[in-house]
């Protein structure tokens, strides 16, 4: 017997066909130029905070410091956000 999960997505296989094809060799390499895009952008932003959240430290402010954590993790979420989005058009193609 099936469970729920699987034949739900036994429907959405079937409402949407395009999604069962098999990736070309160029979108293969285009989802693997955009991962790497966007480690380096995730990297570029940490290393920045990070310096931010050093120096809040070193000055002793608690709330500079919650603020930049917060920040970091926001800018981490948005750009795996685009990163995937990105990934999703190139997969649609």
């Amino acid at each position: 017997m099936k469970s729920s999960y699987e034949l739900a997505m036994e429907r959405l296989a079937k409402s949407d066909p395009s999604a069962n094809q098999p990736l070309t060799a160029g979108q293969k390499a285009r989802l693997t130029e955009i991962g790497k895009i966007y480690q380096g952008k995730i990297a570029e932003r940490e290393i920045f905070l990070k310096k931010q959240l050093d120096d809040a430290f070193a000055a002793q402010k608690p709330d500079e410091i919650e603020k930049i954590k917060q920040q970091m993790a926001h800018e981490r979420a948005r750009l795996e956000e685009e990163r995937e989005a990105e990934k999703e058009k190139v997969r649609r193609a």
